[in-house]
């Protein structure tokens, strides 16, 4: 694989590390800010409004610029973000620094998915992608575990600025090995880039990864507290639990990959859909015990961002097919509907915590992903040659 790839998985670990760090800190955070559980869990779902926002808005708005010079300049906003969250004197204060580096996530991943794929052969567009999110699981490996040993021990404020530290790495590491030479986008007027938005193929793929990826988030949100009140681990095994979480997430993903590669996006996605339903209705019955908790987590990791590589080649196949000038576009909107995923899953699972309590979030996130798989059926079908006229 390009060096240049390489780059992007930097940055991706250092993006992923940020985004999933809060998961480990919601208990902290609510503590030392005296705020309650749902509260804290408004920093995953605020964060991910401002993928949202910045994947399909800030992306079209970025398409004219060199993709060096924007991906280095997205790191830089990021790191900036990680810096006043860092220094946030309040609740309010640090809402706005998720934001910030919400933004920066969701142009960077939505460029980054087409750059990764014109990379490489189209073969391998879906190990690509892999590769890329691969930065992801690793931050999940390692970040996440380390930025929750740093927030229990030194406070959740020297987490971000830990944090920073990779952030900077990728920005250095985006200045030297990302090439001057990318092929830029076509220029794309506004007509072509809101065919994105009225194309009904590509809109049920984004509601397939909404509720996909999303169902995840209605118990991962909640993961640190339902580990510890529930299954009666200790504050300090957390991190090691999420640890264990990283690596079944880091071979979920790179399978996931290998199977959209072999297999077809469609047949990898009702696989991996199916099998995620089953493990979040299983925790829902072994959640308060103890090491068949811990088990059934592992097993949940290995398919809860398996998903991903499938569904962002799923759609940029779909959008060349259909809205060929606005591919990027496309792309950024998938990165969107992921993160409409997680703020939708993050706010259903603190609803469910407030008023049914923390055992209650695994059947209702084994709902959603079960009416993601529905979906990604009725895709298949559709798929067939009898019914895909392309619209011009």
């Amino acid at each position: 694989m390009p060096l240049a790839l390489w780059a992007l998985t930097i940055s991706a670990f250092a993006i992923g590390t940020t985004e999933f760090v809060i998961v480990g800190l919601i208990p902290t955070i609510a503590e030392q800010m005296t705020i309650t559980l749902p509260s804290a869990g408004m920093l995953v779902s605020i964060y991910a409004i401002g993928v949202a926002v910045g994947a399909p808005v800030l992306t079209a708005l970025t398409g004219k610029l060199p993709r060096k010079y924007l991906l280095v300049g997205l790191m830089a906003l990021f790191t900036m973000g990680n810096i006043v969250a860092w220094r946030a004197p309040d609740y309010n204060t640090l809402i706005i620094a998720r934001l910030l580096t919400g933004l920066a996530h969701g142009v960077f991943f939505s460029v980054g998915s087409t750059i990764a794929t014109s990379l490489v052969s189209k073969d391998k567009a879906a190990s690509a992608i892999a590769i890329m999110f691969g930065g992801l699981t690793v931050a999940l490996v390692t970040g996440v575990p380390m930025g929750t040993f740093i927030g229990q021990h030194f406070g959740w404020r020297e987490s971000f600025l830990a944090v920073s530290l990779p952030g900077i790495i990728a920005l250095i590491a985006s200045a030297i090995l990302i090439p001057r030479n990318i092929a830029q986008p076509k220029n794309t007027s506004l007509l072509q880039q809101a065919q994105v938005l009225v194309n009904p193929r590509l809109m049920l793929i984004y509601a397939i990864t909404a509720l996909g990826y999303g169902g995840v988030f209605t118990t991962f949100t909640f993961l640190a507290p339902v580990m510890q009140q529930l299954a009666g681990f200790s504050p300090s095994a957390v991190g090691i639990i999420l640890l264990g979480y990283g690596v079944s997430v880091a071979i979920g993903n790179i399978w996931g990959g290998k199977l959209a590669d072999t297999q077809g996006p469609v047949r990898a996605l009702s696989l991996i859909f199916a099998a995620l339903a089953l493990s979040l209705l299983l925790f829902q019955f072994t959640a308060s015990l103890h090491w068949a908790a811990l088990a059934t987590v592992l097993v949940m990791g290995v398919f809860a961002f398996g998903n991903v590589p499938g569904l962002q080649v799923y759609v940029v196949q779909k959008a060349e097919r259909y809205t060929p000038g606005a591919v990027d576009v496309a792309s950024g909107l998938n990165i969107a509907a992921f993160n409409v995923g997680i703020a939708l899953g993050s706010t259903i699972g603190g609803y469910v915590v407030q008023h049914y309590g923390l055992s209650q979030t695994p059947w209702i996130g084994a709902l959603i992903v079960f009416s993601a798989l529905l979906l990604i059926r009725l895709s298949g079908r559709l798929d067939r040659p009898s019914s895909e006229p392309v619209m011009e």
